[in-house]
């Protein structure tokens, strides 16, 4: 086995004095609704777009009324709009399992202001504050000795091994969070994959797209399309792709697998693409 050594120098200082800022986001009601508004939904999914680089330590979700109303209506109300803004976080591949906090408020009490200014203030108090707080910088504090593992293969020598019924992960392929886009540092690994099976012309194969964090085996909803077939849009932009880099469509076929199989760890690695050999021709 090899052997490597690595020595990490720890700056205790900055690590103890990091403060990484948390991310706010706050989204407006009308009078007596839940539901979010068009224009409230668009700023909404433009702030999820920005956490796509974002490492993701918690989301909370603070729901809140003005003051008119019972307390008691106040409180249903403000918690049916938070869950409002769950249900799109989840639905925009954002793991419910970060989202540690959904809870309704009630009212805001009105600061005394100017009378033409209370429908204002009113307005400003029906709404939701979303918080993300990120991950704090892992520290590492001393030389370690590592015993590095047998190095895992290649897609691409995975795919010039490959027999029948075999299932390849296209691990190096990340997509955009609720698209079915290949990030652009991943583009050119594609490439090479499209290559590899254009030079196995006796395999088939079915191109399995999948997504992350939706509930209950759903899937995901495209951006793009609007249209909830995510894993089926990457399935089809892979397939597409595949047909463009030279791959006969004949060898190929698409398949929308919504959230059935999660690998777990972290949500990218579940925003995938994979194949599964279907059939060598061993005449070819």
């Amino acid at each position: 086995m090899n052997k490597v050594l690595i020595i990490i120098l720890l700056n205790f200082i900055s690590i103890l004095s990091f403060s990484q800022e948390n991310l706010k986001h706050e989204v407006y009601f009308e009078t007596d609704e839940f539901v979010v508004p068009n224009t409230e939904t668009n700023r909404l999914l433009l702030f999820i777009s920005k956490l796509t680089d974002v490492d993701i330590e918690t989301i909370s979700i603070f729901g809140f009324c003005d003051d008119r109303g019972a307390d008691t209506y106040n409180l249903k109300l403000s918690q049916q709009r938070a869950e409002a803004i769950k249900t799109i976080f989840s639905e925009n591949e954002i793991s419910e399992s970060l989202i540690t906090n959904v809870d309704g408020k009630g009212e805001i009490l009105l600061k005394i202001v100017e009378e033409k200014n209370l429908l204002k203030i009113r307005g400003l108090n029906r709404k939701v504050e979303i918080i993300v707080t990120p991950k704090p910088p892992k520290p590492v504090v001393k030389a370690v000795e590592i015993i590095q593992p047998p190095k895992e293969k290649t897609v691409v020598e995975k795919i010039n091994e490959s027999v029948k019924g075999d299932k390849i992960i296209f691990k190096d392929i990340l997509f955009k969070t609720g698209y079915a886009t290949v990030t652009p540092a991943t583009k050119k690994n594609l490439t090479a994959i499209a290559e590899a099976l254009a030079n196995r012309p006796d395999i088939y194969f079915t191109i399995q797209g999948h997504v992350c964090c939706t509930k209950y085996s759903r899937d995901a909803i495209d951006r793009k399309t609007k249209l909830r077939n995510l894993s089926e849009a990457r399935a089809k932009y892979v397939y597409d792709y595949f047909a463009k880099k030279g791959v006969d469509k004949k060898r190929m076929r698409h398949l929308g697998m919504r959230r059935k199989f999660p690998l777990g760890g972290d949500p990218k690695f579940d925003r995938r693409v994979e194949i599964v050999i279907n059939y060598v021709d061993n005449a070819n």
